[in-house]
């Protein structure tokens, strides 16, 4: 579990970040359904991957329609910050993988209250002030190409790679690829969490910087890097991501020095529209059928990769807690971009 000791939340969360549009837009009602409240969903989730949650929804709530609208972590974040204080239309729930983004909007005072046997359930680490719940587990991998990279090559542990990446030769050099912090929430989240966890941390830098490592903007640009070959190896991959069946030739492992997991975080904000169907949909998203439909869509690990016995001593959760407004002062994420930003080479 990543856990920070801090003495006050009097930081600085502004991030220069235009508000964007979204990137994709879609609708879900139940077949045959004349629904008469809509809901708005604000989500970094792929929709191909949260739909059958959302389809699943609507079946059982037939009078509701969804309109799911999925952005950039960073532009949600934008976009939900600016809807708070007013100046935009507010989404119904906000649904996101860059939870030190949802820790600070609620810090803000953007989310309204609510408990429930399903949210009082959960882990300490999956909930904070009965204000934002995290509603999926999902490990953070290294992806390798099967046909290009060596078994023997495989790195299963951040020693492994960073072995790999101080090689004499051009097999890994510009073929390692990871989150370009800057652009992705998610990638900064990540890399973060690493800085404070791993004793590797700095040595991971200096390798990407020997190897000529790529650092690019989203999850399924990587992993079709990797199945293409483009890339070989990719580093600190959302695993959800990766379709078993398409990604056929690309091979998963949860490092065993540890894994990280990270729960998407939802929130009610306030002044919502519909904050009962939005409480509603969170219900839902918990309860057994809900977890068991994202387990489906791999939103909640099953422990399907090579190493399917990591031990407890292994698994870190990223807590969600006030601890991440650390990773979103601006004073320090202007730094640590810096120190990472002078490891890579330009796309």
């Amino acid at each position: 579990m990543i856990r920070l000791c801090i003495a006050a939340f009097t930081m600085t969360f502004a991030i220069p970040i235009p508000v964007a549009a979204q990137e994709a837009v879609a609708h879900i009602t139940a077949n045959g359904s004349t629904p008469a409240t809509e809901l708005v969903v604000h989500s970094t989730t792929d929709y191909v991957i949260f739909r059958p949650a959302l389809e699943a929804f609507v079946a059982k709530n037939p009078t509701v329609s969804i309109t799911y609208e999925q952005w950039g972590s960073n532009a949600l974040y934008a976009q939900s910050l600016a809807a708070c204080e007013g100046d935009l239309p507010k989404a119904d729930a906000v649904f996101s993988s860059a939870i030190h983004q949802m820790v600070a909007l609620v810090n803000h005072a953007c989310a309204s209250p609510y408990r429930s046997a399903a949210t009082a359930a959960l882990a300490p680490t999956r909930r904070w002030r009965d204000e934002l719940w995290g509603v999926t587990h999902e490990a953070a991998v290294i992806i390798y190409n099967t046909k290009l990279v060596p078994a023997t090559d495989a790195p299963r542990t951040r020693f492994a790679l960073l072995d790999l990446m101080r090689q004499p030769g051009t097999t890994y050099d510009g073929k390692i690829a990871t989150y370009d912090i800057e652009a992705s929430g998610l990638g900064y989240l990540l890399a973060f969490a690493d800085s404070l966890e791993a004793t590797t941390f700095g040595a991971l830098l200096e390798g990407f910087a020997r190897s000529n490592a790529v650092a690019t903007c989203c999850s399924a640009e990587i992993i079709k890097g990797v199945a293409d070959g483009r890339y070989l190896i990719a580093y600190n991959v959302l695993g959800s991501y990766i379709d078993p069946v398409a990604s056929e030739n690309i091979g998963v492992i949860k490092p065993e020095d540890y894994t990280l997991f990270l729960s998407r975080a939802y929130m009610i904000p306030r002044g919502a529209r519909n904050p009962v169907m939005s409480a509603a949909l969170l219900d839902f998203l918990l309860s057994p059928e809900g977890q068991s439909v994202l387990a489906d869509r791999n939103l909640v690990d099953r422990g399907d990769s090579e190493d399917t016995n990591l031990p407890i001593s292994a698994q870190r959760d990223i807590a969600i807690e006030p601890a991440l407004l650390v990773a979103i002062d601006q004073h320090r994420r202007v730094r640590f971009i810096d120190q990472w930003r002078s490891s890579f080479r330009p796309k």
